[in-house]
This record gives structure tokens, sequence and C-alpha cells, in this order.
């Protein structure tokens, strides 16, 4: 069975490798020191099971784990923490399981044995325990591989159908959320400009008329013109006199 180690701590990622070391039938194929690189890793070693730390800066294991149910295969997880939260003991009831730190061998082995894929519903549990620790990134699967466009280079989110078109300057991925959803989770970010557009708060450079006289906004960092809607329009040029966008 291969794992993965994913710690922002060295000396605990050290500690959980000599561990793993005298497990019998495992291998630690790698170690990753945040969420981000914990998914490359994923992709590149296809691990079995993953021994991954809740709070870690940028993208913690919460994030991580939420991203990782989107792969066709996903490791099992077994989460590490320093933690004792009466709310993590909810998560031993459930097939997840969790180490509290310093990790003690037997409880190791006992983790590895029991460890399963994480469930939506085991995932609310940690989204109750974690409540607060918003997503860094914005994930989608092309061709089986993650791709990762972090939040704060979000230009815009465009609504189609079932799927959210989310752009940067640099480049565009699909995801299947719904605009509403993530107008909620980040509602400090974004500003809604029509029905199924929200543009990031700060790259608002303008607002210019199209041929057939519709309002459309100037983004930074983009060519694209997105119209403003009738309805919306007033608060947005609100927002650019007043500086806010």
């Amino acid at each position: 069975m291969k794992c993965l180690v994913v710690d922002d701590e060295s000396l605990a990622r050290e500690r959980l490798v000599r561990l793993l070391a005298e497990c019998p039938g495992l291998q630690v194929c790698g170690q990753a020191a945040n969420g981000e690189q914990g998914l490359r890793q994923i992709e590149q070693l296809q691990p079995d099971v993953v021994l991954l730390d809740i709070r870690m800066p940028g993208m913690d294991g919460l994030e991580m784990a939420r991203h990782m149910l989107q792969l066709e295969a996903a490791p099992a997880v077994v989460f590490t923490t320093a933690y004792g939260d009466h709310a993590l003991e909810a998560f031993e009831t459930q097939a997840v399981d969790y180490l509290l730190k310093p990790v003690h061998p037997g409880r190791l082995q006992q983790a590895l044995e029991k460890a399963r894929r994480l469930s939506g519903g085991q995932l609310k549990l940690l989204q109750a325990a974690n409540a607060g620790h918003g997503r860094t990134h914005l994930c989608a699967r092309t061709r089986g591989n993650l791709e990762l466009i972090a939040i704060e280079d979000v230009v815009y989110l465009q609504a189609d159908h079932k799927y959210v078109t989310v752009c940067s300057a640099g480049r565009t991925i699909l995801i299947e959320e719904s605009l509403k959803s993530l107008e909620q989770e980040f509602t400090d970010r974004f500003v809604r400009i029509h029905r199924n557009a929200l543009v990031a708060s700060g790259v608002i450079r303008g607002l210019e008329k199209d041929a057939q006289g519709h309002c459309r906004v100037v983004l930074a960092g983009v060519d694209e013109r997105l119209e403003v809607s009738r309805r919306l329009l007033p608060d947005v040029r609100k927002r650019i006199r007043a500086g806010v966008v």
C-alpha cells in the first residue's frame, strides 16, 4: 500500500515517515507541505492512502479533501491534527479516522487498517468543525486531472446551464457548482453584475456601451466585456464612483 504524507511541518512529516517505515506492507511514496502540493503528488504518485494534516497555511487539509472528491479513484484519507476538538470525536464513529499528534505507532496502525474514502456525509462533519476556513482555490477535473485556480486570481465567474466558467487573466476552467452558492461562499470577494455573472472586487475599470446600447464592464486582465443587467447597473455605477470595485 502506497502512502502520501501531507503536513506543513517538516519535523511532523519526518516522524510520520519513520513510523510508516515500521508498518509492514506499506511504502511512503511521497511527501507534501500543503494542499496544492498534495493534490499534484496524488495525480503523479496515485497513493492508496493519504496522511493529511488538517490545519495548514494556504490550502488546508479540509479543502484538499474536498477537491479529492472529484477524483475518479481518490485515495483513503487519515487526518492528523494537533487539536483535540470535540467535533473531531464525531469522525471516529464514521469511516474516516483521525490521529492526534504526536501520533502513537499503534494508533497509526489501527488508522491505516480502517482507512476508507472520504464520503460526502463525513465531509459535512469536517466542514462544521472547520467553519470559517473558506476555500482558497476552485477546482475542476479535466481529462482525469485536477485543475486549480486560486480565488485571488479569479477575474469573473459566469454561469452557463449547470456549469460555471471560472476565468483568470491566464486561463479558464469549467466547474459544476451553482453561481448562487459561489456568491454566498465568497460574498466579500465578488460583485454580481448580471443574473449569470459575478466579477471580482477590484477588477472593474469602467463601463462602456456596445452596438446594441447594452452596458458592459471593462475588466483588468481580460479582454472580455461582460454585460451588466439594467437592474444591477445603478449599484455597479455606485461602486465605481465610490472606488470599491
